[in-house]
């Protein structure tokens, strides 16, 4: 009888399989890192041909306020230390070293806003039933939803350098990218998590992103999108403007918290807003000055001095460590000058930096600035902060006899075309390092709207 040779079984231990997984490991990790296996972002597709605009947090001239400003100037000691626009009002800004001023203020700055579908309640017993269901679209700030300060809103503009093929091709149109941290449940939220780590690093959240075109939309691609004319209420003006909510997902609402119907607005062109009140006339100004998504004027100034002197004196806690001047949403940050020393202008020039490319512009200061609650939220947090700054504003600047029971910070600016031959030659520069020149002082009263 043949004899059979015993079969040999594998042993695999436990240093086997840890090597095996290790190797796997080592090998399959370098390729997540440089080839997620995620599917691509709205943001990521926009790169590959538009540029990001802003300065970059790293490079930004307010990461340290409290330092001596660097830029070199000529002249007056006063200058621009940062400029900012914000594309979406009351969402995050973005900083820019370089902006062209408009009749509406900087470009960009306040072409969109949030409203929410308001009912007219309450209403009177005599009220007809038509007064009953009327709605109105009104607008929201991060005095009511401060999560709208954590909304990141990034523009991108077409870069003729990473696009490729013939130039009748190449893109031309800006876009605006909103994003919002979102996490879903269940398994398509633990899937959304490891995209969040694998796309952007360890500590990376989950988000959902929006894509809007800037450039106001032709009439046939309105139609085709869903948008519609509506009024929206901005204060007391109401005005008519494109409402875009069919570009917003239900989970922004959410993520707000807004209960009613939220819409999103961009400015018409041919439906501005025209500033009286503080502003100059047409004859002063030379046009009928105009305003899109901003408070009240076109442009808005703040001295860092005299932010440094508002923080000095505020009661520090744990959630009010310092006084960050993002909080205002000013357009143009100055400094070296003395805090205050604004209140008294009226009539300013910027003039041109020595190694930049911008020419002298100048601006009617147009009033004060009345504050709000709104800077006790925390731009980085969304954070509301029970009483402060408002209440030492109320107590430290209640400067102004047209506004007698609020604080004031910051100036209000129109923009002035000297050389303006015609409504398409208003157009100047501003750029970080201008010196600012006051050429009128006097005095201010506030007119409220």
């Amino acid at each position: 009888m043949e004899a059979t040779s015993p079969q040999l079984k594998p042993v695999i231990d436990g240093t086997g399989i840890f090597l095996l997984l290790f190797t796997i490991c080592v090998f399959l990790v370098p390729i997540f890192i440089f080839f997620p296996p995620v599917s691509p972002s709205k943001s990521d597709a926009v790169r590959q041909t538009h540029i990001k605009v802003g300065v970059e947090q790293s490079k930004s001239k307010l990461k340290d306020q409290r330092a001596p400003n660097s830029a070199s100037r000529t002249g007056s000691s006063a200058g621009i230390r940062s400029l900012w626009i914000y594309p979406v009002k009351s969402c995050k800004g973005i900083e820019v070293a370089r902006s062209k001023v408009l009749p509406t203020g900087l470009e960009f700055d306040r072409l969109f806003t949030f409203a929410q579908l308001k009912s007219p309640f309450p209403v009177g017993l005599g009220s007809s039933d038509e007064e009953k269901t009327r709605h109105r679209w009104e607008f929201i700030t991060q005095r009511q939803f401060p999560r709208l300060a954590t909304v990141q809103a990034d523009l991108y503009v077409a870069d003729f350098v990473k696009a490729t093929g013939q130039a009748d091709d190449r893109p031309t149109e800006s876009f605006l990218i909103l994003t919002f941290p979102w996490r879903e449940t269940g398994l398509r939220g633990a899937l959304g998590w490891l995209a969040a780590k694998l796309r952007r690093g360890p500590s990376a959240v989950p988000e959902m992103e929006v894509l809007l075109p800037v450039a106001f939309p032709s009439e046939a691609d309105i139609e085709d999108l869903g948008y519609t004319y509506e009024q929206v209420t901005i204060w007391k003006d109401s005005v008519r403007a494109l409402n875009m909510e069919a570009e917003l997902p239900p989970e922004l609402r959410l993520y707000l918290g807004v209960s009613n119907k939220l819409g999103l607005f961009r400015v018409d062109p041919e439906s501005l807003r025209e500033v009286y009140r503080c502003a100059p006339g047409r004859d002063e100004a030379g046009y009928q000055p105009v305003t899109g998504f901003q408070d009240a004027y076109p442009l808005h100034l703040i001295n860092l001095a005299s932010v440094r002197d508002l923080e000095s004196k505020i009661a520090k806690d744990e959630n009010m460590t310092s006084l960050d001047a993002r909080r205002f949403r000013s357009n143009i940050i100055i400094d070296d000058v003395e805090a205050y020393d604004e209140d008294s202008w009226k009539l300013i020039r910027f003039r041109a930096a020595p190694s930049g490319k911008s020419p002298d512009s100048k601006c009617h200061v147009s009033c004060r600035t009345v504050r709000c609650k709104m800077p006790n939220v925390d731009p980085d947090t969304a954070f509301r902060h029970p009483v402060e700054p408002d209440k030492s504003l109320r107590k430290l600047r209640n400067i102004d006899e047209g506004s007698p029971r609020n604080g004031c910070l910051g100036m209000q600016l129109t923009p002035l075309f000297e050389k303006a031959k015609s409504p398409d030659d208003m157009e100047g520069w501003l750029e970080v390092g201008m010196a600012v020149e006051v050429l009128e002082r006097g005095s201010h009263r506030y007119i409220a709207q």
